[in-house]
């Protein structure tokens, strides 16, 4: 009887791991609902909508996927292995699932674990588990410069906000900065990294192995360089895709709203409060800030209210909700080609 109730267990458990993401929907909408003046405007908006636009949106936003899949294709072409655009992008799908209920730890070491499998070779796979987000992020980072300088051009922001603004991008600037220090000094990388797992073995009561750190930093920097003479370059149009076409499908949403927005301001809307989610990592996905972000700055670009909560709404739904429905397909598909190709070395 024992034995049964404790195999009944994990099954129980399995109906919560859903739950997070509830939460975190509902936690979205919280936040967001009471910045929205007119309910009644926006449903007559979303019933306007073009139609052919709001498929070009949703066109943009499977590009943009494709150029995170192009991102970890190139990082391993590097190093002459073999895997296909397409799988890649499964496996970043699958991660942000995890990363949205589990948190990034649990996403990253996911990913680190399906490309190694695919691969053999721990070494490539740290490097293509952990490269895509700084390339994404720095290329991120490069457009809320530019939305920014562009709102305080136009002076469109009040002083309050403008010391928001700075103070926010110069935490942006000097994380970004931290990491490429990192990139460049081993020394500190490894003193970094010795210090963190120092901290997490002791917040887990787990004795800690300074060797695995330092072999660890070991293998990433000698496959680090493989990225040396040209090899970052497709890897970063891979993140310039994943940016671009993602900054494409907001600009179709405001386009099937039946609102074309300026491309200063399409920028200014869209790279700063995204920046902000980054920054705001205890809300996974940066929910409800990035929304609120969102509205704040469209509103003092004068965007009509209705026009920006339809296309804010759509704009998550396309970018961030459904590819997380879809994830959990790709996380389920991934682990089971993991768990097949155990099974057959294993016979």
């Amino acid at each position: 009887m024992i034995e049964q109730e404790e195999s009944l267990t994990p099954k129980k458990r399995n109906y919560w791991f859903y739950v997070p993401s509830l939460i975190i929907l509902g936690l979205g909408a919280y936040i967001l609902l009471p910045q929205i003046a007119s309910l009644e405007n926006s449903w007559t908006v979303v019933k306007e909508m073009t139609w052919w636009a709001l498929l070009l949106a949703a066109l943009m936003e499977i590009l943009s996927w494709v150029g995170n899949g192009v991102v970890i294709w190139a990082i391993l072409a590097n190093k002459d292995h073999k895997l296909s655009i397409g799988h890649g992008s499964l496996i970043a799908l699958g991660t942000l699932s995890l990363t949205m209920v589990a948190g990034g730890g649990v996403g990253l070491a996911a990913m680190i674990g399906w490309i190694r499998r695919e691969t053999h070779d721990s070494h490539i796979a740290v490097l293509a588990g952990t490269l895509p987000s700084l390339l994404n992020n720095g290329v991120l980072f490069a457009v809320s410069l530019v939305g920014t300088g562009y709102l305080l051009i136009i002076n469109a922001l009040s002083k309050r906000q403008v010391f928001e603004f700075i103070l926010a991008l110069l935490i942006l600037g000097a994380l970004t900065g931290s990491v490429l220090l990192a990139l460049n000094s081993k020394m500190l990388a490894l003193k970094l990294m010795l210090w963190f797992n120092r901290q997490w073995a002791a917040l887990r009561h787990k004795p800690f192995d300074p060797q695995a750190t330092i072999n660890l930093v070991d293998e990433f920097f000698l496959t680090f360089a493989t990225l040396g003479n040209g090899g970052w370059i497709r890897p970063l149009i891979g993140a310039v895709m994943n940016i671009g076409f993602d900054m494409a499908a907001f600009y179709f949403l405001f386009l099937a709203a039946g609102y074309p927005i300026r491309l200063g301001d399409l920028v200014a809307g869209y790279g700063f409060p995204l920046a902000m989610g980054k920054l705001a990592f205890f809300f996974p996905g940066g929910v409800g800030v990035v929304e609120v972000s969102m509205l704040a700055v469209l509103n003092r670009l004068a965007v009509p209210s209705a026009i920006g909560v339809v296309v804010i709404m759509g704009y998550r739904l396309f970018s961030m909700w459904l590819p997380t429905i879809f994830g959990f397909a790709a996380a389920a598909f991934l682990s089971g080609r993991l768990f097949r190709k155990a099974k057959k070395q294993f016979k």
